[in-house]
């Protein structure tokens, strides 16, 4: 008898929330200083990462701008010691992404973002013939099973098979702002990579512009006529087993940009199916992002993290 009470009371919970409406909510607090008197919210917005999207959005829902405790429109003047309230909702998730039980590696997670470890053989998106196998799908899913609805946005994407840490937005606001120019400036990336022989010099930077391959719709080549800015700085770390250990800092972020600069200092990475058939020692391109670094979007707090080198790697260096 105590058995049926119990589920008849999960089953009332169930259907209970089931007929409610979730949201990914996210209530901001502002105080306004003297630098800013004077300007109006939208203004005061924008400066701080908001994207005109976003600012359209939040006109949408009620009561989402409160002036010290008072609802303002976006016109309106600030003033030294004014207390702006933000309040953002979302109840619409990437309803195409079929939500997957995959491994999902999570080094870090708040209500703004979400920092992942990402495997090999995991593309960032779903694309033809990857459907349901992409971190968008276990992402996705692991909001799914919380019963939240998810829009999946990536800031800073890796290759299907380059391993390592990104960074999600968990809403809206926070992806406008990651991805404002002033926060992609401050976002420090460090790569790992492996590289057959003895790299010379040991350390310097790769300044050579990239573009699209001629007859290739994936493969990108050093273009000094056409192609567009790339810098990477590399810097030698360790020797063993006949290979090196290389750590890569990016400039810019421009398609196959280490592979391609490494390959044009005249030792690519193993395993890279694209621009070095050396499969002997590993089965996908020797990189992994190691090291994030970056300031919160809504904090202001500096955060960085790291990934060990994975074992794929790992096996080669140190057999």
């Amino acid at each position: 008898l105590f058995l049926f009470y119990f589920f008849a009371f999960l089953a009332i919970i169930v259907l209970w929330f089931s007929g409610k409406e979730l949201f990914m909510t996210r209530d901001l607090e502002y105080k306004i200083t003297a630098q800013d008197n004077g300007v109006t919210i939208s203004e005061y917005l924008k400066k701080q990462g908001f994207s005109h999207a976003v600012i359209v959005q939040l006109k949408k829902i009620p009561e989402s701008i409160l002036l010290n405790g008072k609802w303002e429109y976006m016109s309106t003047r600030l003033n030294d010691g004014d207390c702006l309230f933000i309040h953002f909702e979302e109840t619409d998730g990437s309803e195409n992404i079929v939500a997957t039980n995959l491994p999902l590696s999570i080094c870090y997670e708040d209500e703004d973002i979400l920092v992942v470890n990402k495997p090999a053989d995991m593309p960032i998106h779903p694309s033809m013939n990857n459907y349901d196998n992409t971190l968008a799908n276990a992402v996705c899913h692991y909001y799914q099973t919380q019963g939240i609805p998810y829009t999946f946005r990536c800031v800073n994407r890796l290759d299907r098979d380059t391993t390592g840490l990104t960074i999600l937005a968990k809403h809206l606001i926070s992806s406008a702002i990651l991805n404002s120019e002033v926060s992609v400036r401050g976002i420090s990336r460090e790569y790992l990579a492996i590289v057959k022989g003895s790299v010379k010099p040991t350390k310097g930077t790769i300044t050579a512009p990239l573009g699209r391959k001629e007859g290739s719709i994936i493969e990108r080549t050093v273009d000094f006529e056409k192609g567009e800015s790339a810098v990477t700085h590399y810097k030698l770390l360790d020797e063993k087993n006949r290979h090196s250990l290389v750590s890569l800092i990016l400039e810019t972020g421009r398609t196959h940009q280490i592979r391609i600069h490494m390959k044009y200092l005249g030792y690519p990475l193993i395993g890279d199916y694209l621009y070095n058939l050396d499969m002997e020692q590993i089965q996908r391109q020797a990189l992994h992002a190691w090291k994030l670094s970056f300031v919160h979007p809504i904090t202001g707090e500096k955060m960085q993290f790291t990934a060990p080198l994975p074992e794929d790697m790992a096996a080669v260096l140190y057999p």
